[in-house]
């Protein structure tokens, strides 16, 4: 086992029944090629409850300070992590990302590119079009949490169909169109999940 699988086998082993994790939709998971999954963001946990759930290892960006600290720097590339520089066009971490889904592995981004604490969805940022557009046969995977994060209150995560990006290639559409058409996915598994109710 190498250190990515040991350390989701012990975070899923502490988050799952601390927060009594509820995932379904996992089938829909692309058994190989490249995905994009993209996801609401509620919380700092966002990252590792998507990261433990998904059926694939899922790589994700992280400011680049964090690569700093001496113990970080070694242990976040073993955790499929890569730095990106925050308030700048840092070429380096797209060019990693695009080069991540091209070569058929997972990608996660949080579309809204901040927490959102009150649960409701905003407004998707063009870099999660634009990397779904640029990654080759890459599909993307839409993701919704639903919490709040409360110890022993049951936190809801589920995975949608697989959005096939290839007609939004064809027609040239923009960056901005598909990442609308990603939260609108999203948006539909969580109003899914509250009309279930």
């Amino acid at each position: 086992m190498d250190f990515y699988h040991f350390a989701k086998s012990v975070v899923y082993g502490v988050l799952k029944p601390l927060y009594r994790l509820d995932v379904k939709g996992t089938e829909h998971f692309p058994k190989e090629g490249g995905v994009l999954v993209c996801s609401n963001h509620i919380a700092d946990l966002d990252p590792p409850v998507v990261g433990i759930t998904a059926p694939r290892p899922i790589n994700f960006m992280a400011k680049a300070e964090l690569f700093e600290a001496p113990i970080l720097k070694n242990l976040l590339p073993n955790l499929h992590v890569f730095p990106v520089k925050r308030g700048l066009s840092d070429r380096n971490a797209i060019r990693t990302a695009i080069s991540l889904l091209k070569d058929g592995q997972v990608v996660g981004m949080f579309p809204e590119g901040t927490r959102r604490k009150d649960g409701t969805l905003g407004k998707g940022m063009s870099g999660a079009g634009f990397f779904a557009l640029k990654g080759g046969d890459t599909v993307v995977v839409p993701c919704a949490i639903i919490g709040p994060y409360r110890p022993l209150r049951k936190v809801k995560v589920r995975y949608g169909r697989p959005l096939d990006i290839t007609p939004f290639r064809e027609r040239k559409a923009g960056a901005e169109e598909v990442t609308e058409a990603i939260m609108q996915e999203i948006r539909l598994l969580i109003e899914k999940e509250k009309s279930a109710k």
